[in-house]
């Protein structure tokens, strides 16, 4: 068992998913100003052209030109700052209102049938902004709209004009509706698939975070249950050294082989008290242990041997094999790593006692370590929840925590599980961690 550092405090986590949400929405901000720039330009020339309306097109393009140049910083200011704020989604929304009343204070004002093109700026402000924001740009829109009343340049019609204004009107009213209905369909789906993944993301970062805090509830008492043990186990170690000189063990070679084999089951209690500790990170002056990955894998594989004899344990290396990082590149020997192959081998042994079977690979900087066995195999129901605490097909108290452990140490390291039923029956279990979470640098462990 290993204790895990603390999880990142709460509200970060939350921030951090509001700040990807609004970066992403205010890409969609970005993509739809260009569709208006675009239209805008094109309704200019062809009402020039096909119309013969007399427009201050100089002017009318200095606006359209003013938004694009805001559009450019607002593509450039994202990547420069991931961080982008509701403010920021505020401040383009009204730039891009602003625009738009330019645009039909010198086009007719409230007769241009384009002014309904408010309904969609708002609309989005609804969606993306706080309720209060969102009444402020309702507040601003409705400004606009008043003083286009009475304040704007009049429409003016060339001689060779074809349409009356009213034509130009309802035909204007209907390309106006027809771009409000696609864009706030298109648009609002992809807001709102944003939220969603914004929201499935904030769930799977809750329960890690429930998931860590449980770890670190296990790795305490861990380690208050070794402290705990200090003692008792020393003055037992006392008693059987004072043992060893009475008559009766001296005289008594069974009896003297039964206390050795006590002696020795009592050291192995402490070496497991004095694992739990280090991993708990309370062992002092330690430095780490320099190792490899084939010399780390192959000790595990044979301790693990050592304890249960009787259980046929086929190691096996595939290849290709990336011999350099398997076989020479210097790496930390690493506690929590053998715990998790204890755990993984031990799941194992309770379902297939008379064999297991553990196949690595190492290429492309990834170590995959697959366990099988010739068990049952995992119910359909529990293969979803694999990871989660006490999630077991044991029925017994406890039970479930082994591979809980296994998935949240591996994801401290970079890593993943996976958790398949064989073709054949069985199961297997694979694990994948990248070979540089392990990998010794220079200055680790300094004095």
């Amino acid at each position: 068992m290993t204790a895990l550092p603390a999880p990142p405090r709460r509200f970060s986590l939350l921030d951090s998913l509001g700040e990807t949400a609004n970066h992403q929405n205010a890409m969609l901000l970005v993509q739809l100003r260009w569709l208006a720039v675009f239209g805008q330009a094109l309704t200019i020339v062809l009402s020039t052209v096909l119309f013969d309306l007399q427009l201050p097109m100089a002017t009318m393009f200095g606006v359209v030109g003013v938004l694009v140049l805001f559009n450019l910083y607002s593509m450039l200011r994202p990547r420069l700052d991931r961080e982008v704020r509701d403010s920021e989604l505020m401040a383009g929304l009204f730039i891009d209102i602003t625009a738009l009343t330019a645009l039909l204070y010198l086009s007719g004002g409230a007769t241009n049938p384009f002014v309904f093109l408010y309904l969609m700026q708002v609309t989005l402000g609804a969606i993306l902004l706080e309720m209060r924001s969102t009444w402020v740009l309702v507040a601003y829109a409705c400004l606009c709209f008043v003083v286009l009343i009475d304040h704007h340049v009049p429409l003016v019609f060339g001689e060779h004009a074809q349409r009356t204004a009213f034509d130009l009107h309802v035909l204007g009213m209907l390309v106006c509706f027809v771009l409000d209905i696609l864009l706030l369909v298109v648009f609002i789906r992809q807001i709102g698939t944003n939220l969603r993944r914004r929201d499935r993301n904030l769930a799977d970062l809750r329960q890690h975070a429930a998931e860590e805090d449980h770890i670190v509830r296990m790795g305490l008492l861990a380690s208050g249950a070794a402290h705990e043990l200090g003692t008792p186990l020393s003055t037992l170690s006392v008693i059987i050294g004072d043992w060893r000189h009475l008559p009766e063990f001296r005289e008594h070679p069974e009896l003297r082989q039964e206390l050795d084999d006590v002696d020795a089951e009592l050291r192995r209690i402490k070496d497991i008290v004095n694992g739990i500790l280090l991993s708990a990170g309370e062992a002092r002056g330690e430095r780490p242990t320099l190792t490899t990955v084939a010399h780390s894998l192959g000790d595990t594989v044979d301790e693990w041997r050592s304890l249960w004899p009787g259980v046929t344990l086929d190691y096996v290396v595939e290849e290709p094999l990336d011999r350099e990082a398997f076989h020479r590149t210097p790496v930390v020997s690493d506690s929590a790593m053998r715990q998790v192959l204890f755990n993984v081998f031990d799941n194992a042994r309770e379902v297939s006692p008379g064999w297991i079977g553990v196949t690595v690979r190492c290429r492309d900087g990834l170590l995959t370590i697959n366990v099988r066995d010739h068990g049952p195999g995992f119910p359909q129901a529990m293969l979803a929840r694999i990871g989660k605490p006490y999630q077991s097909s044991k029925n017994r108290p406890g039970s479930g925590l082994g591979l809980f452990l296994v998935v949240n140490v591996l994801r401290k390291f970079g890593g993943n599980v996976e958790v398949i039923n064989g073709e054949h029956g069985g199961a297997i279990v694979r694990l994948r961690l990248p070979l540089s979470a392990l990998v010794f640098e220079q200055g680790e462990g300094g004095a």
